[in-house]
């Protein structure tokens, strides 16, 4: 593929974890990357030796700087947004300042993406918008209130887009993966086993490779990467009471 002929990919929180890889991936397939983070070191990590990456300082919640960096970037074809936030705290004791934060960078800074991005794609009539959300939007734990509340923001804001541009030519995933093994995950789990599950992360690839067969058939709205996933909250739909029995053994600190 010639330089002319090159897609443009937008990856936000692409410093670490899902978003670094998924911008690696993309610039290893001759995509021309756009890589967002406010961590500048975790980005020159992730463009290391990769001359179609394109790193932007950005915070999502801000969005006049979302707006400069995809006016700059000119045609986005597709859209990673990886960035989010997720401390643990059990919800009378988190602070109204940091629920406000986890909102404005997960559920606004979402909004930003899509508002500066989308308008584009619905002109051209293409365009792939892949979000991610998490299981906590549909099976709450403990200590993940504002997250999952965020989440579960995503999750409506999505739904409403896609129902409002169904012939669009756009396309909308909004993906849902347990936990990940990022950075971010083993600092959590070694911090408070209990909150994350004791649980293993599931390797970052395997969702990303989840999302790539999903766009590959035009698959639905939501990506559930997993079977465990899937199972969880398929399980929390039929039989929510059995649910509160294992999540309260799983989490039990």
């Amino acid at each position: 593929m010639t330089a002319a002929a090159r897609r443009t990919a937008l990856v936000t929180g692409a410093a670490s974890g899902l978003g670094a890889l998924a911008a690696q991936r993309l610039a290893a397939a001759d995509w021309d990357v756009v890589a967002v983070d406010l961590d500048e070191d975790g980005l020159a990590r992730t463009s290391l030796r990769s001359p179609n990456t394109h790193t932007r300082t950005c915070d999502v919640a801000d969005f006049k700087a979302v707006e400069g960096v995809v006016t700059e970037a000119g045609t986005v074809h597709r859209v990673v947004h990886a960035a989010a936030t997720g401390p643990l705290v059990r919800a009378l004791d988190q602070s109204l300042d940091e629920v406000e934060r986890v909102l404005r960078i997960n559920f606004l800074g979402t909004v930003n993406v899509v508002r500066a991005t989308l308008p584009g794609m619905l002109e051209r009539g293409r365009g792939e918008l892949v979000l991610f959300s998490s299981p906590a939007s549909w099976v709450p734990v403990a200590k993940s209130s504002a997250y999952a509340a965020s989440k579960a923001a995503i999750n409506a804001y999505a739904e409403t887009l896609s129902r409002e541009h169904a012939r669009s030519g756009v396309r909308f995933r909004v993906v849902c993966p347990r936990q990940v093994d990022t950075p971010g995950f083993r600092a959590a789990a070694a911090a408070d086993p209990a909150a994350t599950g004791r649980m293993k992360g599931m390797p970052p690839g395997a969702v990303l490779d989840a999302v790539d067969r999903s766009l590959a058939r035009d698959g639905g709205l939501y990506v559930f990467p997993d079977p465990l996933t899937r199972a969880t909250v398929l399980a929390q739909r039929l039989v929510p009471r059995l649910m509160d029995r294992v999540l309260g053994r799983v989490t039990a600190g």
